[in-house]
């Protein structure tokens, strides 16, 4: 079948990476098609950061009154309608919806809703091919073909999951599920200490359910700081949550209507709901990149070389890849990857120092390394430190538990760690700290005196770490 309509770019997948990577390319000229099988904005926009935070935001305030009531400052109660929040977060999720695929095709990008899978690669001169499988309202499928000369993969993941640990629909839930529940449930097991279960169990937490929470490393935020998730779990703790560390789970089901957890050493725990938050996966499956050359690694991480091409002419950007799973990661490698397609660079591409954050009442932020990451590297790294409780912004809302550390390496800022009330808006002035990425270097310890640091701010507490005394690891 010869191919109805040529692209010189075509793009699978309609997230963050890929919206991107359509209108760069479309803004230098090129004819661009965009595939997308599961809503345009990807995870992000539908089933992650952006309606997690709409109900995290939503339910901002209790935390911060309740403070306000140990303080003696407040009394009342604030009852919250989850129903009413899931309406509003369903309508803000589909007017952007709506709002993104206005713009693209604004900007001349055609939009294909169907599955992509690659049926040739470039030979010679001549262009790919990729078939576009859409369902049809009768229930058959209707079948385009479309050439192309360059095609970015950005699948993206989805949740994962492990023998005897998967979701079932019914108690034991993923994050895509749970975020959909107009009932909250009277207890939580949440399995997976990371930024998604953490999130999800303080918006719970914030309607009255019962949270437990069960984490197979030595600590909550298993990848940040260990200082991070030790302050972490002395709050959580405090607030009633149950918590588990460095324990296995051997199995998690439905069992007469509730969530049963079993660990290995035998104990049970059993609620009404459990969230099954172990990390993504890959959706790179039935896409047909291996008839390109190109290889999958693990569970099908999309192999890529230092400019992010998973073969000739392809490139692999975002979650599927395996590089880093954040939006923002994406995004700034759709960039690279239309620049680079287009001859405008030939540089490796560098992430520079990546920024990411877990959100809450009570936030986690990092840019670059950990000072533990760069002592097992070989470096020799020095840290300096603030209190929350010594700022004055973290005073007046009685939220002063946390710290600021900076880590230095020769003299200069690498990386910049963070937890507590807001810190979150502290990661891009964090990021510039350590140096962006290309050729920018971190700041000294000097360069915090040429800055005038607005008082009162958060952003004080950084300029308070950054004079402080610095440390050996």
């Amino acid at each position: 079948m010869t191919p109805s309509t040529r692209y010189d770019m075509i793009i699978l997948g309609g997230g963050p990476g890929g919206s991107r990577a359509a209108f760069d390319a479309a803004a230098r000229g090129l004819s661009v098609a965009l595939v997308d099988r599961d809503g345009l904005g990807g995870t992000c926009l539908n089933r992650g950061c952006i309606p997690t935070k709409l109900l995290l935001g939503a339910t901002a305030a209790l935390p911060l009154l309740e403070t306000q009531k140990k303080l003696k400052g407040a009394e009342g109660h604030i009852a919250f309608d989850l129903p009413a929040l899931q309406q509003r977060k369903d309508r803000y999720v589909k007017g952007t919806r709506q709002a993104l695929e206005k713009r693209l095709k604004a900007a001349g990008i055609a939009v294909y809703a169907g599955e992509g899978r690659v049926t040739s690669g470039r030979q010679g001169d001549g262009d790919g091919e990729l078939a576009v499988s859409a369902a049809q309202a009768d229930g058959t499928e209707q079948e385009t073909r479309l050439g192309w000369g360059t095609l970015i993969v950005a699948t993206g993941s989805t949740p994962a999951s492990f023998p005897g640990l998967a979701a079932d629909g019914a108690a034991v839930l993923d994050s895509t599920a749970l975020l959909d529940v107009t009932e909250a449930p009277e207890s939580l097991i949440v399995v997976g200490g990371g930024a998604i279960g953490l999130e999800m169990a303080d918006f719970f937490s914030r309607l009255g359910t019962r949270i437990t929470i069960v984490e197979g490393m030595g600590r909550l935020a298993p990848t940040e700081d260990a200082e991070v998730g030790d302050t972490l779990r002395k709050v959580y703790a405090r607030e009633g949550w149950t918590i588990h560390t460095g324990r296995k789970v051997a199995s998690l089901a439905t069992v007469d209507g509730n969530a049963v957890l079993r660990f290995e050493d035998g104990e049970e725990l059993t609620a009404g709901k459990a969230l099954l938050a172990v990390g993504r996966r890959p959706a790179s499956a039935g896409i047909g990149l291996e008839a390109l050359g190109a290889t999958l690694r693990g569970p099908g991480w999309v192999q890529t070389d230092e400019c992010l091409r998973a073969a000739p002419h392809v490139y692999a950007i975002g979650d599927v890849n395996g590089r880093t799973l954040l939006a923002h990661a994406a995004d700034h490698q759709a960039r690279y990857a239309v620049r680079h397609a287009c001859g405008d660079t030939a540089t490796p591409y560098d992430a520079g120092v990546m920024p990411a954050c877990i959100y809450g009442h009570l936030e986690a932020m990092r840019v670059g390394p950990t000072a533990e990451e760069l002592k097992n590297a070989g470096f020799s790294p020095r840290v300096s430190r603030s209190m929350l409780i010594a700022n004055p912004i973290a005073q007046a809302y009685g939220t002063t538990q946390g710290f600021i550390k900076i880590v230095w390496v020769d003299g200069r800022i690498r990386g910049v760690t963070a937890v507590g009330h807001g810190v979150s808006h502290l990661v891009t002035l964090a990021a510039v700290l350590a140096g962006g990425s290309g050729t920018a270097v971190g700041w000294t310890a000097h360069d915090a005196g040429n800055v005038i640091f607005a008082h009162p701010t958060l952003d004080e507490a950084l300029e308070a770490a950054m004079e402080a005394p610095q440390e050996p690891v």
